[in-house]
This record gives structure tokens, C-alpha cells and sequence, in this order.
């Protein structure tokens, strides 16, 4: 009997389920000001989502500032406050280890946004008006 193959199954439910817990801990610990950085207390940071590898050893925090502003700087004020954050996410989640962190631009609201300004764009309005009319 074969077995299925397991390498494009995508992330178990365990995984899927600390990645939401180190989600949560994360924007709590951002949200309450936790972590004293003068970049992060002057910028509100959402985590839209976490990855987490299969081994649950790395974590990948997708981040946006509030309005999009200030990238570069919050992701250096990020990546400057690492090891405080991964020790409060630790304290907050029960795991055999405290995954490391690495952040990135959450992107998706950048697409969201292209993607809402093709839909209002005159030539799609255009379409769908002659599809009504169709009809």
C-alpha cells in the first residue's frame, strides 16, 4: 500500500496552530508597548499572519505599519528588538523552544489595493456594464 505524498499536504494543524499563537503573542506584546523602541512606540504594527517551518524552530511574521508608512524602520526596529520579543512570545506560548523570528512586509494589502483599483478602473466598469445589458 502507498502512502500519499506528505510534501505538498501543506502545514499540519499543529503548525498552523502555533503560527496563530505566535501571531497572537506577537501583536499583544506590539500592542501593548512591551518592547521599548522609540520606532515602535511612534508606529502601530499589525501581523496579518505567521509561518512557521515544520520543525516549528522559525517563525516568519508578516508586518505592516499602520498606513504603510516607515518600512525601513520598523522593520530595523523589529529586527533590533529580536531576542526581547522571542523571550516574551516564549513566556506567553508553551513550546519546547521559542522559535526564531524573521519579519518581512505583509504585501498583501499592497495587492488588495492594486487589485481593488483594477476592478474600479473605467475599462472593467466598461465590461460589466455591457454584461448587465446582455443579459
Amino acid at each position: 500500500m502507498s502512502r500519499p505524498d506528505h510534501k505538498n499536504a501543506g502545514p499540519s494543524q499543529r503548525v498552523l496552530r502555533v503560527a496563530e499563537l505566535v501571531r497572537q503573542a506577537a501583536a499583544e506584546i506590539l500592542a501593548r508597548g512591551d518592547i521599548d523602541d522609540p520606532a515602535l512606540r511612534k508606529q502601530v504594527v499589525t501581523i496579518p499572519r505567521v509561518t512557521m517551518s515544520p520543525d516549528l524552530k522559525l517563525a516568519t511574521l508578516y508586518v505592516m505599519p499602520l498606513g504603510g508608512r516607515a518600512l525601513k524602520e520598523t522593520i530595523a526596529a523589529l529586527e533590533r528588538n529580536k531576542k526581547p520579543l522571542r523571550t516574551e512570545i516564549a513566556h506567553k506560548i508553551n513550546l519546547k523552544y521559542a522559535p526564531d523570528l524573521r519579519f518581512m512586509l505583509d504585501e498583501s494589502f499592497e495587492a488588495q489595493a492594486k487589485m481593488d483599483a483594477l476592478l474600479k478602473s473605467p475599462q472593467v466598469l466598461r465590461d460589466l456594464a455591457g454584461k448587465d445589458e446582455a443579459e
